[in-house]
């Protein structure tokens, strides 16, 4: 409950952070509504539009007084509509969240199948050709970008084969095969290059637990190899995994922007980009508070599991 609580003002202050960043920015929404094709000299002759479209939306009142009516909107469960769109941001996060939500998830399951798996053989297998093999591709799976992966899935079947994926997104309810198709690709770019990290830490950590006084009875009472490791070590282990996969979940629901570019995926990352280029406060604030709420709801989540993992933790 106490973490709970503690999402409240760290929300606030996420508010006031972007809410001062995103008009920060150059430029102004009025003015590129009365610009449009136009040329700076153009919108400019139009002044009167453009203060008359500043009052229609408040921004002509101080940035103290445009931040209340914004919050308590908030507060209100309103976050408003887009200022191009007129349609309620709640409706604009709804059609572009269950994009990037799916991508993040595939990735992370990617990530897990491959990265946890390389981890533990590695830490089994010490100083042996496959553990060399393990940390030679996990050094390779973090020196390479996400979206240079991306771009090679592209490029190589299309030099190749001649054929490139499908760019035309099909919801997943619609068509769960063509769906499918075309979010493998975006899926697996980012789900290499994370599992890499994933592989690391899982390491690591086993090679801690399996030094670990009780690992040893284990091994003296005559149990397997496999009841030692997926048994007795692998669960004390996770809780270091547990919290990258946790953080990198977040960070995927929040970082998908030129993948979801390069695939023509309509997720928030595009959503995100295409308001910070028409200016669009609200649906920007909106989304980026979104963001901050789901990464909080994440890391409690995580939190819990650790008590799950390790009882001990429950009592400190």
């Amino acid at each position: 409950m106490r973490r709970v609580l503690l999402m409240i003002p760290l929300l606030v202050g996420v508010s006031i952070v972007v809410f001062a960043m995103v008009r920060i920015l150059p430029g102004d929404v009025a003015t590129l509504m009365v610009a449009g094709g136009q040329d700076a000299g153009a919108a400019s002759r139009n002044e009167e539009t453009i203060q008359a479209i500043r009052r229609s939306l408040n921004l002509d009142q101080p940035l103290y007084v445009q931040y209340g009516l914004w919050l308590v909107q908030v507060a209100r469960g309103d976050l408003g509509q887009s200022y191009w769109t007129k349609r309620p941001i709640v409706d604009e996060i709804g059609r572009a969240l269950p994009v990037t939500v799916e991508l993040a998830v595939l990735s992370v399951l990617i990530s897990v199948l491959v990265g946890l798996p390389l981890g533990i053989v590695s830490a089994v297998r010490q100083d042996t050709a496959l553990d060399y093999t393990g940390r030679l591709f996990s050094i390779g799976a973090l020196s390479l970008p996400d979206f240079w992966i991306g771009t090679m899935l592209v490029l190589f079947p299309l030099l190749w084969f001649g054929w490139i994926p499908t760019i035309r997104y099909t919801p997943l309810l619609v068509d769960p095969w063509a769906n499918l198709q075309q979010m493998v690709f975006p899926a697996v770019a980012l789900g290499v290059h994370n599992s890499g990290p994933i592989m690391r830490i899982t390491r690591s950590s086993m090679l801690e637990v399996l030094r670990q006084d009780y690992v040893r009875t284990a091994w003296a009472k005559g149990l397997r190899e496999a009841q030692v490791v997926w048994g007795h070590a692998l669960k004390n282990a996770s809780i270091p995994v547990l919290s990258l996969i946790g953080v990198r979940l977040g960070r995927l629901l929040g970082g998908t922007v030129v993948l979801e570019q390069i695939f023509v995926l309509p997720g928030l990352g595009l959503l995100v980009l295409g308001a910070i280029t028409e200016r669009d406060y609200p649906l920007l604030q909106g989304v980026v508070i979104l963001f901050a709420a789901i990464f909080l709801v994440i890391n409690l989540i995580v939190d819990l599991l650790y008590a799950w993992l390790d009882p001990r933790i429950r009592f400190t």
